[in-house]
């Protein structure tokens, strides 16, 4: 059996062939720092996020959808693999072909990095595909034909934008800012105008719940617990919609103006198939509540939330997968990297 892994900052989704999509779990690692024991991976890691003690620490080891920890992220990859094996009651025997999806514009080195951790967590060959490419696929847009498809992977490292035709990436841009920066907002925003410390976890939750690009309808509000920072004890506040939209706000201007920067160096003879076809959000930062018509606002593109927006890129690494020898100018090549002949 052979499988295709979106390799994500925040998840890691496991498509087996034949199966489907059969795991999504966290991006994280809990290592014991004076041992270097790797003691849990995946949802049971997240739930040790900030609950550690000092020598133990529950990290991510990609950064941006580039590997930042070898070591660790070979073992989430070896985990991921086993279990996708444990779970289908089927052992990978001969070593498994893998397909990853990883962000647009890494250098070769951190292409190697990736090929390199999935060989020796298991796989016998990996294909890399850009994750704009899978996402495309994943939401059966006709990207071999010759007509412009523009899709934005809104992730948890990476914003990625790119427009597509005849089966390669004809403009793309990747950018540092996704669902982490937006958290990372929140959290800079409660400690500015609450002196209140949250955890990534909470301000995640209240992103969720009542963030949004736009101003809404019906306004909302939610409860925050966290630590004061004066005080040092806990304490509860109350946010709403407008004061999150307000944390967000830089951040979100910053990817509205990386896909209008896009737009604008589209050839213009597939602006006008982009015109008509519109522009597809995917990645689960794609899921802020307004985000799609605040891109068709400032852009003037029909803009539209694709079908099961989460799981867009390990549906296009599975289909890939499944049609590994019809497509091989999707995939990526490095030095001995080649595709399927």
């Amino acid at each position: 059996m052979d499988i295709g892994i979106d390799l994500g900052t925040a998840n890691c989704l496991v498509y087996v062939k034949g199966k489907g999509i059969i795991l999504s779990e966290p991006s994280v690692v809990a290592v014991n720092n004076k041992t270097g024991q790797v003691l849990a991976i995946g949802e049971e890691a997240r739930k040790m996020v900030g609950k550690t003690p000092g020598h133990i620490v529950a990290t991510r080891p990609l950064v941006a959808g580039v590997v930042s920890d070898f070591d660790v992220t070979e073992h989430m990859l070896r985990y991921f693999i086993e279990k996708a094996s444990d779970a289908q009651g089927f052992s990978f025997h001969p070593r498994p072909k893998v397909v990853i999806g990883i962000p647009c514009g890494v250098t070769e080195v951190e292409r190697r990095a990736v090929e390199d951790a999935g060989k020796n967590a298991g796989a016998g060959k990996v294909y890399l595909i850009e994750e704009p490419m899978a996402a495309a696929i994943g939401v059966r847009l006709p990207i071999q034909d010759p007509g412009g498809n523009f899709v934005v992977d809104i992730g948890g490292g990476t914003t990625e934008v790119a427009v597509m035709s005849l089966g390669g990436i004809v403009r793309s841009k990747s950018l540092r800012i996704a669902g982490d920066k937006l958290n990372e907002d929140i959290i800079n925003f409660a400690e500015k105008e609450y002196k209140l410390f949250i955890g990534e976890r909470t301000a995640e939750e209240v992103k969720m719940r009542i963030g949004s690009a736009i101003p809404m309808e019906e306004k909302t509000e939610s409860s925050i617990k966290g630590r004061n920072m004066v005080t040092g004890l806990p304490e509860e506040v109350t946010v709403t919609d407008a004061d999150i939209r307000k944390a967000i706000e830089k951040s979100v201007g910053e990817i509205v103006s990386t896909i209008k920067d896009t737009i604008e160096e589209v050839p213009p003879e597939l602006l006008s198939d982009i015109m008509s076809k519109g522009i597809y959000l995917l990645g689960g930062g794609s899921l802020l509540k307004g985000l799609d018509k605040l891109i068709e606002e400032e852009t003037k593109v029909k803009t539209q939330v694709g079908d099961d927006p989460l799981t867009a890129v390990v549906r296009g690494a599975g289909y890939a997968l499944e049609h590994l020898d019809e497509h091989t100018e999707i995939f990526l090549e490095t030095e001995d990297l080649e595709p399927p002949k």
